[in-house]
């Protein structure tokens, strides 16, 4: 009687559970995405591990996924590389760090402000202004280096950290996502504030930016990937070495060695170092990333 009355009281859990609920195709597809989710995480777990390994374990073959001996070495090597030159490492993590800061603040503003009276206030040609924003998608970044090198050059900001930031600033995808954002938001709500006295400034903080809160969270993570990643500007626009970034650094590490043994352990403690913000960042804001994904249009 008590295995049965046991079993009984098992049932209400098992109508109550989804898994239960699905049917046998569903259940296979949902059996199919875990392994697939398994799958995409091993990158992952390669980088982590890659970045632990001894020397002895980074070049053996066939070459091994996980860590046998973990070791901090190559991260004690990373930062012993820069110990005795005029500029430390924690110069180019400082610069990389400020500049993705500062980044992510302008791109958002200059967003925001851009998509806001595209959206509502439906100015003579802001059809025409939206669909040239947008065709600058079309073009390679290749085409406009030399450009964008004569403007900064011209602006006289060599050098500086807004020879970082000045490049990265215009976000065509950053507009297109606040714009659709902003679209959703009723028009009889800004209208309301117009009337309690509100200004345009006032409506911009304090209703259109509060509500577009995905959508500048997901340009936030757009910019700061961009900017924590670029090399571009260090290369181009930055002769000072005091103003070099972290990325670029990472690149001169196995360069001009007389093989390629050098400074792989360095290397590897550095690509774990430049992939944690990013899967923070992304981990702590995903679900808003979703939710702008949702309200402008993209399936």
């Amino acid at each position: 009687m008590k295995p049965a009355f046991a079993v009984r009281s098992l049932w209400p859990w098992k109508r109550k559970s989804k898994l239960f609920r699905l049917s046998p195709t569903e259940r296979i597809a949902a059996f199919l995405l875990v392994l697939l989710s398994v799958f995409m995480l091993l990158p992952l777990v390669y980088i982590f591990n890659n970045a632990l390994k001894p020397y002895q374990e980074l070049f053996i073959y066939p070459p091994t996924l996980w860590v046998r001996n973990p070791s901090f070495q190559n991260f004690v090597e990373l930062w012993a590389i820069t110990k005795n030159t005029a500029v430390p490492m924690s110069r180019y993590i400082f610069n990389s760090v400020f500049v993705a800061v500062l980044t992510v603040i302008m791109v958002t503003v200059v967003s925001s402000m851009c998509a806001y009276p595209i959206s509502k206030h439906r100015f003579p040609g802001h059809k025409i202004v939206f669909g040239t924003i947008l065709l600058t998608l079309l073009f390679a970044p290749e085409t406009v280096a030399i450009p964008r090198y004569l403007v900064i050059s011209n602006l006289g900001i060599m050098n500086t950290y807004f020879g970082h930031v000045l490049p990265m600033v215009a976000v065509p995808v950053g507009v297109f996502l606040m714009k659709q954002f902003i679209d959703q938001i009723p028009n009889e709500l800004i209208d309301s504030a117009k009337i309690d006295g509100a200004r345009e400034f006032s409506i911009f903080l304090k209703i259109i930016i509060p509500i577009c809160m995905p959508a500048v969270a997901t340009i936030s993570i757009i910019a700061f990937q961009d900017a924590w990643g670029n090399t571009e500007t260090s290369t181009l626009y930055m002769q000072v070495e005091t103003m070099k970034n972290f990325p670029f650094f990472i690149s001169t590490l196995t360069s001009n060695m007389a093989n390629n043994v050098a400074r792989q352990g360095a290397a590897a403690a550095a690509a774990l170092i430049m992939f944690l913000p990013n899967l923070i960042i992304f981990l702590v804001f995903q679900s808003k990333v979703i939710a702008t994904m949702a309200h402008s249009g993209i399936k």
